[in-house]
C-alpha cells in the first residue's frame, strides 16, 4: 500500500478518497446532536406544514387532476420545496426510524407521481397552465434557459435518491428515472436536441447522484454535456453571470454572479470531473475557488455580498451591513468544499467548509428550529428578523435536507485510512478497503480544544476478527489552530496562538503534518487512544486591508466559532457606539442558560458618548449563529479597534423618525394619497455617512427591477414640522444584473392634507454623484415629504441617504 510503521516514510496511497455514510455515524454531542433532534421533530414537519398551507402539494394534485383549483405560489420552481424537505425527511428516517413520517412520505410521493406527464415531464406550474408564471418558463416546456425545469429535476433527484437509500423504495426514484430519461432525450449535442446548459445548475450534481445508484451512464454523460455547455451560447442566447452561463469553465478564474448558482454549479463540476478522472476542470476549479477564497470569503464562511442578483461584487466587496449571504450559498460552499476535498485530501478545503458550518450555515436557523434567514448579514441595526417561510422559500427547504446529513462530513476513507475532518462527540463504523473501524469521539468541541479518539473495535472485513494492523489515522489540524483563519491572506490573526498537541496512548508525538493533516500511521489495535489537544485562546481576526468596509476593524474568534456583539448582551443595548482595542482580556465561559448553552465571552469595551468622550463599559459577545434569537436587535461582528471608527448613539432627526414609504403608482400633482398603494422601504434614513455613490456597505434603497419608470419614496413624519430643505445622495453602481445611476430628474412633493403639492423651490435640482444634492424650498409644515425620481432609461436607481432639515 505504499507505507509504513514509520510515519516518516509514510505515503499517500494511491487511491480515490471515499464518503462515510452519515447513517454509520452516531452523534451524542451537546451542540450538533440536539440541532439534529430539533431539526427532525420541528423543522421538517414545520416546513411540511407551510407547504401544506402554502400550496406546494395542492400544485401536484391540480396537475394530476386529483383536485381542481387554481396554481398557488409566485415562482416556477415552488415544486423543489417539497424535493427539498424529503430529502430531509429521507436522511432523518435513515438515521432514526419513524412509522408516521415514512407513511406521510409516501402520501406525498403518491402525489408527484400522479402529477408527473405521461412522457416524465414534471414542473407543476407548467402542467397547470399557469400563465401568470409563464415569464419564468415562457408559453411552453423549456423554452427559457432561466426556467428553472432543470432546476425542478435536480432536486427531484436528489430527494429520490435519499428516499430510496433511506428506505430501499423506488416510488420516487422511477419517477426521477422516467423524469431523467426525458431530460436526456430532449438535451444533448445531437440533432434536434436543445444545445444548452441547465440555466440553475443542480441538475449536474443530482445527475451526478443518480448515475451513481442506478450505474446508468447516460446521467452521467448528462451531468458532463451540461457542465461544458456552460458559457459556450451554442444556440445564441445571451450569456448570463446571473445564470452561471457567462464563460466556459476551462477559461473561468474568478468567481462571479449568483452565489447559490456558483456553488451548485462547482459542486457539479466537481463531481463530473471525478468521476471522468479530468484534471482540467479540477485545475479550473482550483483557480476558481482560489479566488473566492482570497478575495471573496466573509469571515462567516459565507458567500455573496450584493442582494442584487443574489451574489458575487468585485473582488474584496466584503460589506457587513448588506452582506446577503444567502443561507442556500453557505450550504453549497459546503457542498463544493467537500467535493474539492475528496478530491485532493487537503484540509484548506475541509477548514473553509468548518467555518461555512458552525457559522454561515446554522444562523440561518433559529435555535427553536421553526424560523429561517434567507439572507445572513455580520452587522444589523435591528431591521433582519429570522421568519417562518418566505414567498421564494429556498433557504428552510435546504436547511432542513442540510441539518440532517452534518455527520457525512466528518470522515472519509482512502485506501485503509481514515481522515478525520470534524470532532464531535460519536461512534462510528467506518469501512475502510480492508477493515471495519469502530472510533468513538469524546470532546466537547467546538467549544472545548480537547479531543479523545478510540479505536473501539477492528475487524478483516473478509476474514473476521484481527489484533492488529497498520494503516493511517489523518487528524486535520484547523486552520485556525496554526494560526490561519483561513488559507488565503484574506484573513489574519493578531495574536498567535499555543502550539496544539497530539498524543498516543498517553504519550506525546511529533506527528508529521501534510496537507494539513497530522498523520498516525502505526500499527493499531484495539483499545488504542488518540488525543488532540487545540488551545481555544480568543482571537483577534484582521482583515486584508483591501477589505473597506473591515478597515479599523477586528473580528472576534475562539476555535471555529466566531463571535458578535448583540444588542440584548450590552447595558445600553446599543453596539455600534463600543470598540474594543487589540489585546483587550477577554474571558470565555459555558453558560448553560444561554441560547440553549453557549459559550459567552465577557471583558471590557470602550464607549463613546454623544459629545466624544470615552467611558469603560462591559461587553459580552455571543456566537455570531446564536443571534437573533431573542428578538431583533443591534448587532456587529467587525468591533471598531479605536474611537475613529465607532459610531456615538446620536439624537435622532426628522428623517430618522419617520416612517419610509415606497408607492406602487408614480404621484401626480394634487393626487390624492388614495390614487397610490405603499410599501414599506429601509435604508435611507439610518445616518450612515456614505463615502461615493456607489458605497453600498450601509443600508440603502433601490428601486428593484425598475428601469426608465418615475418612481417614488415618502418620508411619513411622526408629527407636523416645518421643514425647507432636503439632501439627498443618489445610489450609482454597476451590476451584471441591471446598472444603477442617479436619475434623470427628479420632483419633491409635501403633504397637505390629503394631497401631495409640489414644493416651491428656491435652487435647481441637482443629480450629481458622489455628494447630497441640496434643495432649498419655501417652508412648508407638514407630516410628509415625497422624491419622485424619474429613473434614466433602461436603468434603474436609488438612494442611499435623505436628509430632512
Amino acid at each position: 500500500m505504499g507505507m509504513s510503521a514509520c510515519g516518516d516514510s509514510y505515503v499517500r496511497p494511491d487511491a480515490p478518497i471515499k464518503e462515510v455514510p452519515f447513517t454509520q455515524v452516531h452523534l451524542d454531542d451537546k451542540f450538533w446532536a440536539p440541532r439534529i433532534e430539533i431539526n427532525r421533530t420541528v423543522s421538517i414537519p414545520s416546513a411540511f406544514r407551510e407547504c401544506e398551507k402554502n400550496g406546494r402539494f395542492d400544485n401536484f394534485a391540480i396537475a394530476g387532476g386529483l383536485k381542481k383549483d387554481e396554481h398557488r405560489g409566485d415562482f416556477s420552481f415552488d415544486d423543489t420545496d417539497p424535493y427539498k424537505i424529503i430529502e430531509g425527511a429521507s436522511y432523518s428516517l435513515a438515521v432514526k426510524y419513524d412509522k408516521a413520517l415514512d407513511a406521510y412520505l409516501d402520501s406525498i410521493i403518491a402525489l408527484i407521481a400522479v402529477a408527473q406527464e405521461p412522457d416524465g415531464y414534471l414542473t407543476t406550474c407548467v402542467t397547470n397552465k399557469c400563465y401568470r408564471l409563464s415569464g419564468w418558463w415562457g408559453t411552453q416546456r423549456w423554452e427559457k434557459i432561466n426556467s428553472h425545469e432543470l432546476y425542478n429535476s435536480g432536486h427531484l433527484y436528489e430527494a429520490a435518491v435519499a428516499h430510496y437509500r433511506a428506505t430501499g423504495k423506488r416510488s420516487l426514484l422511477d419517477v426521477a428515472i422516467k423524469n431523467a430519461d426525458l431530460v436526456c432525450n430532449v438535451f444533448g449535442p445531437g440533432e434536434g436536441q436543445k444545445h444548452v446548459p441547465s440555466g440553475h445548475p443542480i441538475a449536474e450534481m443530482a445527475l451526478a447522484k443518480l448515475y451513481k445508484v442506478t450505474g446508468d451512464d447516460k446521467y452521467l454523460k448528462m451531468a458532463k454535456y451540461f457542465v461544458e455547455e456552460t458559457g459556450r451560447g451554442t444556440d445564441g442566447h445571451r450569456l448570463s453571470e446571473y445564470s452561471q452561463d457567462h464563460k466556459p469553465i476551462l477559461k473561468q478564474d474568478e468567481i462571479v454572479g449568483h452565489a447559490v448558482r456558483a456553488g451548485y454549479l462547482y459542486s457539479g463540476v466537481a463531481d463530473v470531473a471525478a468521476l471522468t478522472n479530468d484534471t482540467a476542470y479540477f485545475d479550473a476549479l482550483t483557480r476558481i475557488w482560489d479566488n473566492m477564497a482570497s478575495k471573496k470569503l466573509y469571515i462567516t464562511g459565507g458567500i455573496g455580498s450584493r442582494p442584487q442578483g443574489e451574489g458575487f461584487g468585485p473582488d474584496y466587496e466584503l460589506h457587513n451591513h448588506t452582506a446577503y449571504c444567502e443561507t442556500c450559498a453557505s450550504i453549497a460552499n459546503v457542498y463544493w468544499n467537500h467535493r474539492m476535498f475528496l478530491a485532493t485530501g487537503n484540509a484548506k478545503y475541509a477548514d473553509v467548509l468548518e467555518r461555512a458550518l458552525y457559522n454561515g450555515v446554522i444562523s440561518g436557523v433559529s435555535l427553536s428550529g421553526d424560523k429561517f434567514f434567507y439572507d445572513n448579514p455580520l452587522e444589523s441595526m435591528g431591521q433582519h428578523e429570522r421568519r417562518h417561510w418566505f414567498g421564494c422559500a429556498c433557504c428552510p427547504g435546504n436547511i432542513t435536507r442540510f441539518m440532517a446529513s452534518v455527520p457525512y462530513y466528518m470522515y472519509a476513507t482512502q485506501g485503509n485510512d481514515v481522515y478525520i475532518n470534524l470532532y464531535i462527540q460519536s461512534r462510528s463504523e467506518i469501512d475502510t478497503e480492508g477493515y471495519n473501524l469502530t472510533l468513538e469521539q469524546v470532546t466537547d468541541y467546538p467549544w472545548d480544544g480537547k479531543i479523545r479518539v478510540k479505536l473501539l473495535a477492528m475487524s478483516n472485513n473478509q476474514a473476521g476478527g484481527v489484533e492488529a494492523e497498520t494503516f493511517a489515522l489523518r487528524f486535520r489540524i484547523p486552520g485556525w489552530a496554526h494560526d490561519a483563519p483561513v488559507p488565503t491572506d484574506l484573513y489574519s490573526f493578531t495574536n498567535k496562538s499555543r502550539a496544539y498537541t497530539v498524543s498516543v496512548n498517553g504519550k506525546k508525538t511529533n506527528a508529521k503534518v501534510h496537507d494539513g493533516y497530522a498523520t498516525l500511521s502505526r500499527v493499531w489495535k484495539a483499545g488504542d487512544v488518540v488525543e488532540l489537544d487545540f488551545p481555544m485562546d480568543v482571537r483577534r481576526v484582521r482583515a486584508n486591508e483591501h477589505v473597506e468596509d473591515d478597515r479599523g476593524k477586528l473580528a472576534i474568534e475562539r476555535g471555529p466559532i466566531i463571535f458578535c456583539l448583540e444588542g440584548k448582551d450590552q447595558a445600553d443595548s446599543t453596539v455600534f457606539n463600543k470598540f474594543i482595542p487589540d489585546g483587550t482580556p477577554m474571558e470565555a465561559s459555558y453558560d448553560a442558560r444561554v441560547l440553549n448553552g453557549v459559550v459567552v465571552l465577557t471583558g471590557m469595551a470602550k464607549e463613546v458618548g454623544e459629545d466624544g468622550s470615552v467611558k469603560d463599559v462591559p461587553f459580552t459577545a455571543i456566537p455570531y449563529a446564536t443571534w437573533n434569537n431573542r428578538g431583533a436587535d443591534q448587532m456587529a461582528v467587525w468591533i471598531p479597534e479605536s474611537a475613529q471608527y465607532a459610531r456615538p448613539a446620536l439624537e435622532p432627526t426628522i428623517a430618522g423618525k419617520a416612517r419610509t414609504l415606497m408607492l406602487q403608482a408614480p404621484i401626480q400633482k394634487d393626487a390624492p394619497e388614495s390614487a397610490s398603494v405603499e410599501t414599506w422601504a429601509w435604508g435611507v434614513n439610518d445616518g450612515w455617512e456614505p463615502k461615493r455613490s456607489s458605497d453600498i456597505s450601509k443600508p440603502y434603497h433601490y428601486w428593484w427591477l425598475k428601469r426608465g419608470t418615475p418612481e417614488t419614496l415618502a418620508y411619513e413624519f411622526d408629527r407636523s414640522y416645518t421643514v425647507s430643505n432636503v439632501e439627498v445622495y443618489w445610489l450609482d453602481f454597476d451590476h451584471y444584473d441591471g446598472d444603477f445611476r442617479v436619475p434623470e430628474s427628479w420632483k419633491l412633493y409635501y403633504k397637505a392634507g390629503n394631497v401631495w403639492k409640489e414644493v416651491e423651490a428656491l435652487n435647481e435640482y441637482t443629480v450629481k454623484k458622489d455628494c447630497y444634492n441640496k434643495l432649498n424650498f419655501k417652508p412648508v409644515q407638514t407630516t410628509g415629504l415625497k422624491v419622485v425620481a424619474q429613473l434614466q432609461k433602461g436603468v434603474s436607481g436609488g438612494v442611499i441617504e435623505w436628509k430632512v432639515n
